[in-house]
């Protein structure tokens, strides 16, 4: 199945940015609004505590699995944004490159904040997302 999420790119804008700076879906998509993927096992304890690398996986694979729920793949994403609980630039890089790996060479626009703290005990990460599909 083809995605009906169309990544822009820019040529008047840096290259350094691992991810398009736009996204477009058409008129007739289903707009998916996924709450924000949080590294939670099924008994929602706290999956990696301390390490954020590690909850950034576990946040993905809970976000593919909410996307599967709703007939959705990591491909249809429009958008993300990835909240770090840190003020050290590694530890959003460390998450980040995560996040882009999964992504692969759909790499949807996103927003990496780092942010003071996070809704769960032990929570370092979470990834929220918009995806598109046409049924």
């Amino acid at each position: 199945m083809v995605s009906a999420v169309r990544l822009i790119r820019s040529a008047s804008l840096s290259s350094i940015a691992e991810y398009a700076y736009a996204a477009t879906a058409p008129a007739d998509a289903r707009l998916v609004f996924l709450a924000g993927s949080c590294p939670l096992d099924a008994a929602g304890r706290t999956i990696a505590v301390g390490d954020h690398a590690g909850q950034a996986a576990a946040c993905i694979a809970n976000l593919r699995q909410a996307l599967s729920d709703a007939g959705a793949t990591l491909e249809d994403v429009v958008s993300t944004r990835v909240l770090v609980a840190s003020s050290r630039q590694a530890d959003l890089i460390a998450a980040w490159q995560v996040v882009r790996d999964a992504f692969g060479d759909h790499d949807a626009p996103s927003t990496l904040l780092g942010v003071t703290v996070l809704g769960y005990d032990d929570q370092l990460v979470e990834i929220e997302a918009v995806a598109a599909v046409v049924d």
